[in-house]
């Protein structure tokens, strides 16, 4: 069907293997995609809104609002030959068909591959109806050949080694598979349970079940309700700590690990214990699936898990629990984000970003239409350098406490995360998750001076200079009003930015001296090594190399040699190296140090820096007399800048040295082979792409 259409749904129930047909079918087909196949899971995405976002950071395009993040998705797919996975779509089914409906019109070599309980119905649609597996009949004389009886007989022998499908229990197999009318997730957890229960104990227990569920009526079932049968059934095995922590571990979004597991589930700390041995049962019970070091659960098994959690009167003190740990690891990382383990604590971010969306969305999950009261946020605590208060203790209280308390948190994930959504490429939604706390948050107080802050800073970096601006300036005159140290110095700081990103730099200058001496009343060490390399832009943009150098020099000492930190310490170097090329005869100085800050934007993954290094490679190889380099690592640059935003932000000085190399390069080789060299070098950073979508680092081979 892939070969003669461009949008295959493959449609069935839950628990029927959608996602693993799908997964085979594209492996079969990979080799018709000369751009790959990229799989977008869905279910752990409950905000349509978020929905060309989630595309875009899975091909690792960073958009800028969801119609941005759109543009960008079908700009990039345009001229691909590549297959999308759409994965779990059910829940956002029209969503869903506008999207692929835009793709298939803008790019005409895209195909699509979706799964969904029902199809998307949209134009061009082929569905693929997948049905259970088939059940032999009990006097069929071959058993075991693509049915039903094949997975049951893996699946046990799997679980109980040496057991194997024989004609004295062939009859009860297949009757066993009849009554879970071949459901390929039904048989597997029944399977499991041969460990502990003879065949036919097996088969009497499910009678039993089957028939009260269907009100004596077992033959009638339809097969939606066999799975949850089968899943009543398997519930139903579970010893009560299993059966609680079933229903709590559905708060998860996509994998979570047991340090994870423990915290959220467990009420009290010496609940934890407990946990491990439930955790332990579950896996076992083929409930949970283990993948390394970390945990997942299926959609289906989530889903009902999610229904007991929800009559069980537990749900909002575990969501409460679920927010207020990746609260504590969003604050840890903003706070302590120049710290020497920043690689390590943001590699675990991205491997939890599931997780730290669904926060997000369980916080402002309250109707926009209800905006946080304006004195819900009178027990404000401290401020940390983040510009965020600390996290209230009435998260599960009910009513507008219990929402002023959720949104509050959200803000405050948001607030600080600020240097994740940068180097993840992840603007886009970090503004969004921003611009949902202001909704909450409509009045003048602390809350919205950070939000405005924070989303300023964010905008800058996407090239949105105007709205930037406006932003810091209002909320760093809110936050001055009402007191607030720390956010009024952040509010400085960013305000310094995006005025030099504008070329404003006559203003620039006194804001930044503003920003420096709050940060350091401040104690804000991070926010202060951050303005270093703001302030070293402005002099090298302003015609002050050696101020700039100096003033890098400064941010590299206060970090210290050994410093592990990567983000601030790359962008120091970087800064220095555009100083040192407006300075004849420092021609080698200056591929030193931004070779060295390239290799630490490596480390991290981050598009934008990485951009900005290869970039300035360019202009350093046109001068030195390289043109042929030059087009090769502009080439290479420009898939960055298509995936970060803006080239530069928008700063004309840098395009204008940008343009210069260009140029000369061109002039130098001829359009045909600068035109080759470019291609070269920007095929060669898309192969690398598939990495930095996943939060992954690369490694640069520049010729």
């Amino acid at each position: 069907m892939l070969d003669r259409s461009r949008l295959v749904t493959v449609v069935g129930p839950g628990g029927v293997g959608k996602t693993r047909l799908a997964l085979v079918a594209a492996a079969e087909a990979v080799q018709n995609y000369p751009d790959g196949v990229w799989i977008v899971e869905l279910s752990g995405l409950s905000d349509p809104a978020l929905l060309p976002n989630t595309v875009a950071s899975v091909l690792g395009l960073p958009g800028q609002d969801a119609r941005s993040a759109l543009g960008t998705v079908l700009e990039y797919l345009r001229d691909k030959q590549l297959l999308l996975i759409l994965d779990t779509c059910e829940h956002l089914l029209d969503p869903c068909a506008e999207l692929i409906q835009a793709v298939l019109t803008h790019a005409p070599a895209v195909a699509f591959l979706a799964t969904s309980r029902q199809p998307l119905d949209t134009p061009g649609e082929q569905n693929f109806a997948i049905q259970p597996l088939p059940v032999p009949d009990a006097d069929a004389v071959e058993l075991g050949r693509g049915d039903a009886v094949e997975l049951l007989a893996l699946r046990a022998a799997a679980a109980v080694p040496g057991f194997a499908v024989t004609s004295d229990n062939s009859a009860d197999v297949i009757r066993l598979c009849r009554r879970l009318d071949g459901m390929p997730l039904a048989i597997e957890l029944a399977a499991v349970q041969l460990r502990a229960l003879a065949l036919d104990q097996l088969i009497k227990r499910l009678d039993r079940r089957f028939s009260v569920l269907a009100g004596g009526h077992p033959g009638a079932l339809e097969r939606h309700q066999t799975l949850r049968t089968a899943i009543e059934w398997s519930y139903g095995l579970c010893s009560p700590a299993e059966r609680r922590l079933w229903a709590r571990l559905s708060v998860f979004a996509g994998t979570f690990s047991l340090a994870a597991a423990k915290e959220v589930c467990a009420e009290v700390e010496i609940e934890q214990p407990a946990v491990v041995s439930a955790l332990i049962g579950l896996v076992d019970k083929s409930v949970v699936v283990q993948e390394g070091s970390r945990y997942r659960m299926l959609d289906t098994l989530r889903e009902f898990g999610a229904e007991r959690l929800a009559v069980s009167g537990e749900e909002e003190p575990c969501r409460a629990r679920h927010i207020g740990r990746y609260l504590s690891i969003a604050r840890y990382f903003g706070d302590h984000f120049a710290d020497d383990d920043q690689m390590e604590r943001y590699r675990k971010l991205r491997r939890t970003h599931a997780n730290v969306r669904a926060a997000l969305e369980y916080a402002f999950g309250d109707p926009v239409g209800s905006p946080v009261p304006s004195g819900a946020s009178s027990a404000l605590g401290a401020s940390s350098p983040s510009g965020v208060s600390g996290a209230s203790s009435a998260l599960g209280a009910s009513g507008a406490c219990g929402a002023a308390a959720r949104s509050r948190s959200g803000l405050e994930i948001a607030c600080s995360l600020y240097g994740y959504w940068q180097i993840s490429g992840l603007l886009s939604e970090g503004g969004y998750w921003l611009t949902k706390a202001l909704e909450r948050f409509p009045d003048d107080c602390r809350e919205r001076a950070r939000a405005l802050v924070n989303r300023g800073f964010l905008r800058s970096f996407q090239g949105e200079l105007a709205d930037s601006v406006a932003d810091l300036e209002a909320g760093t005159a809110l936050a001055l009003a009402l007191g607030d140290d720390a956010t009024t110095a952040r509010g400085y700081q960013h305000l310094h930015l995006a005025l030099t990103f504008l070329g404003r730099h006559e203003e620039a200058a006194p804001v930044g001296a503003e920003a420096r001496r709050r940060l350091r009343a401040c104690g804000d060490r991070t926010g202060e090594l951050m303005l270093m390399a703001q302030l070293g832009h402005l002099y090298s943009l302003w015609g002050q190399p050696l101020e700039s150098v100096a003033t890098c020099e400064e941010g590299l000492a206060m970090l210290g040699q050994d410093s592990g930190e990567q983000w601030i310490q790359s962008y120091l170097l970087q800064v220095e190296g555009v100083a040192l090329y407006q300075m004849p005869g420092r021609e080698a100085d200056c591929e030193a140090v931004v070779r060295k800050g390239l290799v630490g934007k490596q480390k991290l993954g981050d598009i934008i820096g990485m951009g900005y290094g290869l970039d300035l490679l360019g202009w350093l190889s046109a001068r030195t007399g390289s043109p042929e380099r030059t087009a090769w690592t502009l080439g290479a640059a420009d898939p960055l800048w298509q995936r970060g935003g803006v080239r530069f932000s928008g700063t004309a000085i840098m395009e204008e040295f940008h343009q210069q190399a260009a140029q000369a390069a061109a002039e130098a080789l001829g359009a045909e082979r600068y035109a080759a060299a470019h291609a070269a070098g920007a095929d060669y950073m898309k192969a690398q792409l598939s990495d930095l979508a996943r939060g992954g680092a690369v490694t640069l081979r520049i010729p």
